[in-house]
């Protein structure tokens, strides 16, 4: 792939130069511009400040001449620095040529990306390529409005990462690659990946991304959705970071998805089950409409394609006019013309009233093949702290819906089971009270559920460790309490499914 440009968006190096980028990774690790060379060069206040797009502290902190510094001053904060101390560094010849640098000035050298390191999930060293001030995305926006722009890695990068299933697969999909992050995420454990992109300068940017951090090229393809992907092609792994945004019109490629509402993101997810492989993932970021008169539980699941369990996570819901405000100010409207920026608000809201929208959910959406002929769908509000990464925590959501759809009361009486690690007891009561009004099991990771168990359940919980049926320990229960053991077995099994459900119990098999 050859430059592309883009407006008057600053030319791009070149994707070709496969040697110059090698030798640029190998100048960069050797002077530590990593992610724990900022940190320590910077300090954390800096190194936080950066990633909230202020950078006067990382400027302070970088006036000195060590090499660290000059690239700091180079490609993290777009500043000319002398050719010499540049020379001194990095083989600035050959960037030049292929266009990671720029001359400014008659002695002067500047960069023509921003070049963000980034800590891969192993301890990798990786580089993220943007365009100049586009790193951080988000409510603090982005300094720039041009169309075709080309952001870094902002926070919905880092959950859809942190959440996606890493089992090694055969093929990967990564759907609107950027910056190509999610790309480099599956190379690790993905034989092919294929990243697509309706913005030709994200495709190259991509490859820019892949080749300084070492990885193995993507098959890059332009085009919308999954306009790019044969009908007969399959994934093991589809995963979008898309344009979820809900605004009147797209104005930004990155950013606004072009079609009406929630429909981009509706789309995205009814269509990716034709294209999942017998067990295969597929896991977005996405944005929908809470609409008057009806159930936004409702909405999601007729979403999912036939053929596919799927897991759906409200993290967030913002009234409209929040919502506006938020992505208004993502875009630097706050900064123009009052009058302009109001007309701007007005066209949000005109939006949302047509459509009887009075709120936007943010969330988590999974997908899995199944040859089940009844899928499971299960769509939940969860705004509270989580642990990061998940994508362990949702294929073992996955495999526990396979277990309990497969097992009924009689299956789970004869099944043992594990209580899974960091689960504390919680006893709720009056000071002084002999028993608790109630017990509490609280998960210490992952999504961090507490869930609400009597005493019976307590007990049970606590004795599971894979050694006796569950049948077995609840007949031990009943002769302690003075049950009726028929009584109990036929009572508890509800209490068991919703502990296997919830992750707080594991099949032991």
């Amino acid at each position: 792939m050859g430059d592309v440009s883009h407006t008057s968006l600053s030319p791009l190096p070149s994707s070709d130069r496969a040697d110059v980028a090698a030798r640029l990774r190998d100048a960069l690790l050797g002077a530590s511009f990593t992610a724990d060379g900022l940190l320590d060069l910077l300090g954390a206040p800096a190194y936080a400040a950066l990633a909230r797009s202020e950078t006067v502290p990382a400027l302070r902190a970088t006036r000195g001449d060590a090499p660290l510094e000059t690239l700091v001053r180079l490609f993290l904060l777009q500043q000319p620095v002398p050719h010499a101390r540049v020379a001194d560094v990095l083989p600035v010849q050959d960037c030049l040529e292929s266009g990671w640098l720029t001359r400014a000035g008659a002695d002067e050298v500047a960069a023509t990306v921003d070049i963000r390191p980034y800590g891969g999930p192993g301890g990798e060293d990786w580089f993220i390529v943007s365009d100049l001030g586009c790193a951080v995305g988000g409510a603090g926006g982005i300094g720039s409005r041009e169309e075709g722009v080309v952001l870094g890695v902002g926070g919905a990068s880092t959950t859809l990462a942190g959440i996606t299933v890493r089992t090694p697969v055969s093929s990967a999909l990564d759907l609107g690659t950027g910056s190509g992050i999610q790309a480099l995420h599956a190379a690790q454990h993905a034989t092919r990946v294929t990243a697509t992109d309706l913005n030709p300068r994200a495709l190259h940017i991509t490859a820019l991304t892949l080749a300084l951090s070492g990885a193995p090229a993507a098959d890059l393809r332009e085009g919308s959705l999954f306009e790019p992907i044969a009908d007969d092609e399959t994934y093991d792994l589809i995963v979008s970071n898309p344009p979820f945004v809900i605004s009147p019109g797209a104005r930004l490629t990155y950013r606004d998805g072009g079609m009406g509402g929630d429909d981009l993101c509706r789309t995205l997810v009814q269509q990716a089950g034709d294209r999942l492989s017998d067990g295969g993932y597929a896991q977005f970021l996405a944005n929908w409409q809470h609409v008057e008169g009806e159930e936004w539980q409702d909405r999601l699941r007729s979403w999912v394609p036939r053929g596919c369990d799927a897991w759906i996570v409200q993290r967030e819901v913002q009234d409209v006019t929040q919502y506006a405000e938020l992505w208004l100010r993502d875009a630097g409207d706050h900064r123009d013309d009052p009058a302009e920026y109001q007309a701007r608000y007005d066209a949000w809201l005109d939006e949302f009233e047509a459509r009887k929208v009075k709120a936007v959910g943010f969330g988590w959406i999974t997908l899995r093949r199944t040859a089940a002929a009844e899928p499971s769908i299960t769509v939940e509000e969860w705004p509270h702290s989580i642990e990061q990464p998940l994508g362990e925590t949702v294929r073992a959501h996955f495999d526990r819906v396979g277990y309990l759809r497969a097992s009924d009361d009689a299956a789970l009486l004869d099944g043992h089971f594990r209580l899974v690690a960091e689960v504390v007891q919680e006893q709720v009561g009056l000071p002084g009270a002999e028993d608790p009004e109630h017990v509490v099991l609280r998960q210490h990771r992952g999504m961090r559920r507490a869930t609400k168990v009597d005493t019976v359940g307590a007990g049970f919980a606590g004795v599971c460790d894979g050694t006796l049926s569950a049948g077995r320990i609840l007949d031990a229960i009943a002769q302690l309490v003075g049950e009726d053991p028929v009584l109990l077995r036929d009572r508890t099994p509800a209490q068991i499914r919703l502990l296997v459900e919830q992750g707080f119990l594991e099949p032991a098999e």
